[in-house]
């Protein structure tokens, strides 16, 4: 059958199967260009219905990877949901400054939440029987959302001004951050509060020469 003798139901499936399990969340904006709100709506209830599609949330979907150990669907990845969130809002969203240092190797403390900041309100959610937490935060911080250094910022800001001066910590991201990383943090530094730069311009200044 040809992509356009398709009902919404099966478009909507050779969509969410093109991005491959567990590799998307989608909301019903994500196939309006495949016909009304309503028939949306309808075709996902249904997919849903036949274990096509997981409903992660309200509004949230994905097409779960199963674990061959235990041959159950694996938890939704939340990065995923909140990348769908910010989709569909239209906002920018990046995880907090905690989750960024984990994920730079610079604490082990794991945070007891999913926390993320936003350029749009602050609320919580309930996705897949957790709860992401978005606080709203000024334009400043939100000016690095979609950049590569991103969580290295994000990261500076938790550790705040005495702890991120810490020699550990700048020779760690000196280490690890991938040359593009430092190029972003070069080029925008302007950015960052005042007790910030040193630092960076330090972490940089391969890259200042460079250019």
């Amino acid at each position: 059958m040809s992509f356009l003798k398709m009902g919404v139901a099966d478009k909507i499936m050779h969509r969410v199967r093109a991005r491959g399990r567990g590799k998307w969340v989608c909301t019903p904006t994500d196939f309006l260009d495949l016909g009304t709100r309503a028939s949306v709506d309808q075709a996902l209830s249904r997919l849903v219905k036949g274990d096509d599609l997981r409903r992660v949330g309200h509004g949230f979907y994905d097409w779960p990877r199963v674990s061959r150990m235990t041959k159950r669907p694996v938890p939704v990845d939340l990065d995923r949901v909140v990348s769908a969130l910010a989709r569909r809002d239209g906002i920018r969203i990046m995880p907090d400054g905690m989750a960024s240092a984990n994920r730079l190797g610079l604490t082990n403390a794991v945070p007891g939440k999913a926390s993320y900041v936003t350029d749009g309100a602050s609320r919580t959610l309930r996705v897949g029987g957790r709860t992401i937490h978005l606080r709203h935060a000024g334009a400043k911080v939100m000016s690095w959302a979609g950049r590569s250094a991103a969580p290295v910022v994000q990261a500076l800001r938790w550790f705040g001004p005495e702890a991120a001066c810490d020699d550990w910590v700048i020779k760690t991201l000196s280490r690890k951050l991938p040359d593009d990383v430092k190029r972003d943090l070069a080029r925008h530094w302007g950015s960052l509060p005042g007790w910030a730069v040193p630092i960076v311009k330090n972490l940089t200044a391969s890259q200042e020469t460079a250019q």
